[in-house]
């Protein structure tokens, strides 16, 4: 990409802190750090009569397809509720089911706003620094060749690694999809803004930030995206333990919301590595403190900080 520093140093719009920058494959998009995303869209099952057994079952099956990811991968995983479109036109073969339909739409639109969910899941892999491939190339025999990263390889290698991952969900998800360029786009764009409209394929895929960003935002102690106020909650504690359909009143709340949760995983000496740390920094330190010496580090004696008044 071309280094725009030289032209200009402060960010002074939304799209410059968006870390999208163009799409180099169907649905795959490159962003400014290197790193590589996806996007797909699915549902789960019904919550409200799939049992016990069947959801401890379906975690079950999900924490298998993505404990095989590691270090340099981040999924998000998001709920979308908006606001139901209009009930839909339809046409009958008989006056019964049209009558049928005819009542349902009356209650429809009698009852008020509407809201649905739609859900995704965001696979994102950063490649190792050149640094780390140089190491590697030191350590194994490679017959004299010096190379660095081949970003086709890579990009080769994160999509067969997530059409893996979710072929191994289809299973266990009433449906999935990949989503193509043009839902890529809308999908992003949707991120935000709060217009919701698709967005086709432009002929150059590149500089994409610009083209999803149509709205100003406003930082500060009352920010603002157009004219939509933003407000943060923040979790202050989490519970003991948790269980399939944890969130699922969410999906019955009558407003529109976006709910994300990140997840990072690890390898196995990284997290341990982790682990050990989270625990040193609650454990308190079993050094004392060196007590107050009255000498300085020359080995004389410290003058007393105190002034005595002279009287003349």
């Amino acid at each position: 990409m071309l280094d725009l520093r030289e032209y200009r140093t402060r960010r002074v719009l939304l799209a410059d802190y968006l870390p999208w920058a163009g799409l180099v494959a169907p649905g795959i998009v490159l962003n400014k750090d290197g790193s590589l995303q996806r996007t797909c869209r699915f549902r789960g099952p019904d919550l409200d009569s799939a049992t016990d057994a069947e959801l401890v079952a379906v975690c079950a099956r999900l924490n298998n397809a993505l404990k095989r990811l590691g270090s340099g991968w981040a999924l998000f995983v998001e709920a979308l509720r908006h606001e139901a479109a209009g009930y839909p036109i339809s046409r009958f073969p008989d006056p019964v089911s049209f009558l049928v339909d005819r009542e349902r739409r009356a209650m429809f639109e009698t009852e008020g706003a509407h809201f649905e969910s739609q859900c995704f899941l965001t696979f994102a892999y950063l490649a190792p620094p050149e640094s780390a491939e140089r190491v590697q190339d030191l350590l194994c025999d490679s017959a004299g060749e010096k190379r660095g990263i081949d970003w086709r390889e890579q990009l080769e290698a994160f999509r067969a690694e997530t059409d893996r991952v979710t072929g191994l969900l289809e299973g266990v998800m009433p449906e999935i999809a990949w989503l193509d360029d043009s839902e890529t786009l809308t999908y992003l764009h949707a991120c935000v803004s709060t217009e919701r409209h698709p967005i086709e394929m432009p002929p150059v895929p590149f500089y994409i930030d610009g083209l999803v960003a149509d709205m100003p935002l406003v930082t500060g102690v009352e920010p603002m995206l157009g004219r939509s106020h933003l407000r943060t909650l923040t979790l202050r504690g989490f519970p003991d333990q948790t269980w399939p359909g944890l969130l699922g009143e969410m999906n019955r709340l009558p407003l529109a919301y976006r709910w994300v949760a990140r997840w990072l995983p690890f390898d196995k000496p990284v997290a341990l590595k982790e682990i050990e740390r989270k625990r040193r920094i609650g454990t308190p330190s079993a050094k004392a403190s060196p007590p107050c010496c009255g000498k300085r580090s020359g080995g004389r004696k410290a003058r007393s900080s105190t002034a005595t008044p002279r009287t003349r």
